[in-house]
């Protein structure tokens, strides 16, 4: 695919990145893993794709996620975090990991506000001062004072006991992935280091005793081994994450809405080639080395994997299901119904294209997928609407 040309100076922005994952791999010796390549390129303070200025959301940005797509999105998850939060009493907290252009924040409030069940503190954790001045900005334009003074940007994941909610919308695909492809009947892990012409270039080493435990895992649940040259993904370290980031809730529900499979699918002998894409300008491609800080990286995520890391955590497995069949089953026809009443015409045109974008199986609609997790509470109603967990 023909992408378009960077300016120059985000081209130059790329180079400074470039240098510093070149330094990098001078400091380990000549080759550093793929996971620590995609963490600096999205991460790496002032410089990563989610760390500098660049605008990434949206029509003007390189992709468009859920909440920026009308209001149903989030009309439904505030639905069914409602239900867990009915059942707490005392303080409780909404908490969302990775807030975008806080459009989720904005009507996930208007919406529990509606429904009285506003929690007494909205937590926002995001790693980019930028994302995080736009979110401020955008949220105190957009909701009433008394709304806005409930949202808390966190340096870290909470460290005293709380209880709550917990969403986390397009934040798993978005981690640092292993790399790994099976040779000789062993584990290997794709790492990046420098070719002749100091550009970057994939080498294969060694797994080691955690990456290859994670790979033997996957063989053991699939009851097969992979085959000879195969590549993918696996997420080692997602129960260290999920303990950081959710260890300290006492009550409460988890959601986390991303694209991916169940394990039997995310391994399927065809997938030899692993799930991992960019997104540039709107374009899918999947040269990662291309432009270091100006596209997204992200893979598939193995909702085995995350269920297993949720549990691993000492949560309840509530459901599982498609982004169509939770919407519907938490409010999405009375959301549109209303809309429906209310709007303009040229409104609910608008509400309806987000509505097939948000549904449709070739669109959003089964490409994503929800899961729930419930600690000392009730969550299950969320998903009885085709729940499938049995797949996993």
């Amino acid at each position: 695919m023909e992408l378009p040309q960077p300016s120059a100076e985000a081209q130059e922005h790329s180079a400074r990145l470039s240098e510093l994952i070149q330094q990098a791999i001078a400091l380990e010796h000549g080759a550093i893993s793929f996971a620590r390549y995609m963490e600096l390129a999205l991460y790496a303070p002032g410089l990563g794709y989610y760390s500098a200025g660049a605008r990434k959301f949206g029509k003007d940005g390189d992709f468009v996620t859920a909440p920026e797509m009308g209001g149903g999105f989030a009309h439904a998850l505030a639905n069914a975090g409602a239900r867990v939060l009915m059942q707490l009493e005392g303080d409780a907290i909404w908490f969302e990991i990775g807030a975008g252009t806080g459009a989720l924040a904005e009507k996930t409030l208007k919406r529990l506000q509606a429904l009285d069940v506003l929690p007494s503190q909205y937590w926002i954790l995001e790693p980019s001062a930028d994302l995080r001045e736009r979110q401020r900005l955008h949220l105190q334009a957009s909701l009433e004072p008394e709304l806005f003074a409930r949202c808390l940007w966190l340096d870290a994941p909470p460290e005293r006991p709380w209880q709550g909610v917990l969403v986390a919308n397009e934040v798993i695909d978005a981690l640092p992935t292993t790399r790994f492809i099976i040779e000789a009947g062993e584990v290997y892990e794709e790492c990046i280091a420098l070719d002749g012409r100091q550009q970057f270039s994939r080498v294969m080493r060694p797994a080691d005793a955690l990456v290859g435990g994670a790979v033997r895992h996957i063989e053991r649940y699939l009851k097969r081994d992979l085959p000879e040259g195969y590549c993918s993904e696996v997420l080692p370290q997602l129960p260290y994450w999920i303990q950081a980031i959710a260890g300290t809730m006492a009550r409460g529900g988890m959601l986390f809405v991303d694209y991916g499979y169940p394990r039997g699918e995310y391994y399927l002998p065809e997938r030899d080639d692993g799930t991992l894409i960019c997104h540039y300008r709107h374009r899918v491609h999947d040269d990662y080395l291309l432009w270091p800080g100006l596209q997204d990286i992200t893979a598939s995520v193995d909702f085995t994997g995350l269920a297993e890391a949720g549990v691993s955590a000492g949560f309840v497995l509530a459901g599982y299901c498609s982004q169509a069949s939770f919407l519907l089953g938490n409010g999405l026809a009375e959301y549109i119904a209303e809309y429906d009443r209310n709007a303009d015409d040229i409104a609910r045109y608008r509400e309806g294209q987000h509505i097939k974008k948000l549904m449709l199986p070739g669109e959003m609609g089964e490409r994503f997928q929800v899961m729930g997790f419930s600690k000392n509470t009730d969550f299950a109603a969320a998903f009885t609407n085709a729940d499938l967990s049995y797949r996993l």
